[in-house]
């Protein structure tokens, strides 16, 4: 029992002495003190980063869950909560399956939401909407699931403040800014996309815009574009997509290229 004694008075010991150590140091070394402190937790903003430190911009996966205005989507094990327009709901491919979708990353101070889009017309509408005053992304959202982009755009061209007021929750001045704000974006953005062409179909157009936003050569983009036109062209955007990236070299994107070092 002695010998029991004398070790947990040792052991008593020795706790206040590092305990004391510890204290010191942080006291009389700074530098000590401030390596002690735990780092930062990985935020949601960063963990929404790529590895070139860009937003997400495009998301494939499977298709676990759809509801109107809804997916969720298991890409590497990780469940992405998506918010979509009418459209895309209605074209996307059943559950359980392989989806590919644009996705605009919306960052907040509180919040930090995906929305995604079939097709890179819908996904650059979405964005023009947001340069809107007064028009967020749910109210972008309901633009685009209230109208298709065949029908928004000459709505704009013609001033229609009728046929955007006919949208659900989007009233009169709202649908006048739209209009004044859009009409010479939409203007600017057309002249842009004014290129040769050669007669592309709207999922090609699709195609060569997506790959553009993801950072591949424009020349290597027409290249692949028209071999997949000349080889077959699938009929679904994911699977073109799919099969556009599996033909272009990763050295042909800017974003890889950075990460090389050139």
């Amino acid at each position: 029992m002695v010998t029991d004694k004398k070790f947990v008075n040792f052991a008593a010991k020795m706790s206040s002495v590092r305990f004391r150590d510890a204290r010191d140091t942080a006291d009389t070394c700074p530098q000590m003190a401030r390596r002690r402190r735990p780092a930062p937790a990985l935020t949601l903003e960063r963990s929404l980063l790529n590895t070139h430190g860009e937003m997400i911009a495009l998301l494939r996966g499977i298709l676990v869950e759809k509801r109107p205005g809804q997916l969720i989507i298991d890409a590497g094990g990780v469940g992405y909560d998506v918010h979509i327009p009418l459209s895309t709901f209605a074209a996307i491919g059943a559950l359980h399956s392989e989806v590919t979708l644009l996705i605009h990353t919306h960052v907040r101070e509180d919040q930090i939401s995906l929305f995604g889009f079939l097709t890179a017309r819908e996904k650059h509408l979405f964005e023009l909407l947001l340069s809107v005053s007064g028009v967020g992304p749910a109210l972008a959202l309901r633009i685009l699931s209230g109208l298709s982009v065949d029908e928004i755009i000459p709505a704009v061209r013609r001033g229609d403040v009728a046929a955007l007021t006919r949208i659900n929750g989007v009233g009169r001045k709202t649908a006048e800014r739209v209009i004044v704000e859009l009409k010479d974006k939409l203007a600017a953005a057309e002249t842009a996309a004014e290129e040769p062409r050669v007669g592309r179909s709207q999922l090609e157009e699709d195609l060569h815009s997506a790959l553009l936003n993801l950072n591949y050569d424009r020349r290597e983009v027409d290249r692949t574009v028209e071999k997949l036109r000349r080889d077959g062209m699938p009929a679904a955007f994911d699977a073109a997509l799919r099969a556009a990236l599996q033909q272009l070299s990763p050295s042909s994107s800017t974003s890889a290229r950075r990460a090389a070092g050139e």
